[in-house]
């Protein structure tokens, strides 16, 4: 089961984007580690996930697997458009003996709670007996998930344990906190009283770059640090998100290129600036 602060991870590219730059996940996964962070979920929002073909979501999470070893905790971001390619990231994550499984719904077609409790159920049966997480982010997604429906899924599959929820303010995440239910945090500004009002622990998309920040912030939350954190997502989050964290990361000592995969871009000279004034306020 997973528990206290996962990084969601940044993918490292080769230049131009053009492939994935593996090379880098051993060092990156030994930083994330050494900085407070009790694993990674690879490929998801922060991930570039929908900009991945379905091979590189098994090269990249193989690679994070080979990484971690048993010294970190791997959940797989398996979501993807269609419940065939879905089912088929599920079972590779099983067949790489990840930790767990979270799988987003759809984007693009509004579905209803039969359509997606079918390609929920046909995901978490493909990976049981792992557990299996439904990544709520109306946001992303295009709709918010019907509680009803997650409540037939749990009760359909024994291995769906809980919810990664990256909805916000938090009058939406707080609606997800359903009993029972193991709920993990992605919007920083939500960690203080999501924990209180029982989340187990944070999936964060900062902490694919500053997981010391967010894991001092899950175990000890405290107000004002969590006004500081969401500052500082608010503040990279001002610019191109992806470019940015990896740029904190490269200065933060992890060999990670610039690149991004289109169309998301990097950043202009202007905003590599603001990231280093960033990265010198918060070391």
């Amino acid at each position: 089961m997973l528990s206290g602060t996962l990084a969601a991870a940044l993918t490292p590219f080769t230049p131009g984007a053009l492939g994935l730059d593996l090379g880098v996940i051993p060092h990156y996964a030994n930083w994330l580690l050494a900085h407070g962070a009790r694993g990674v979920l690879s490929a998801g929002t922060t991930g570039e996930s929908v900009l991945l073909s379905e091979d590189e979501h098994m090269r990249l999470a193989e690679a994070w697997r080979a990484a971690l070893g048993e010294k970190g905790l791997l959940a797989v971001h398996a979501g993807a458009q269609t419940t065939a390619q879905t089912v088929r990231l599920c079972r590779h994550a099983k067949d790489i003996r990840a930790d767990a499984v979270a799988v987003i719904g759809p984007p693009y077609f509004a579905l209803d709670s039969e359509e997606l409790l079918f390609h929920f159920a046909s995901a978490a049966n493909a990976c049981a007996p792992i557990p299996f997480y439904v990544y709520e982010f109306a946001a992303r997604s295009g709709y918010a998930l019907p509680i009803p429906m997650l409540v037939r899924l749990k009760e359909m599959c024994p291995n769906v344990v809980g919810l990664k929820v990256s909805d916000a303010p938090f009058e939406k995440f707080a609606a997800y906190l359903i009993p029972g239910w193991d709920v993990f945090v992605g919007p920083e500004a939500c960690i203080v009283e999501g924990l209180a009002k029982g989340a187990k622990g944070a999936v964060s998309g900062l902490a694919s770059c500053y997981p010391d920040r967010v894991s001092s912030l899950v175990n000890k939350p405290d107000p004002a640090n969590g006004a500081a954190v969401a500052s500082l997502r608010a503040s990279l989050q001002s610019l191109p998100f992806h470019a940015a964290a990896k740029s904190i990361l490269r200065i933060r000592g992890v060999p990670i290129g610039p690149d991004v995969r289109r169309p998301l871009r990097g950043l202009t000279s202007a905003e590599q600036v603001r990231v280093e004034e960033i990265a010198r306020a918060n070391p």
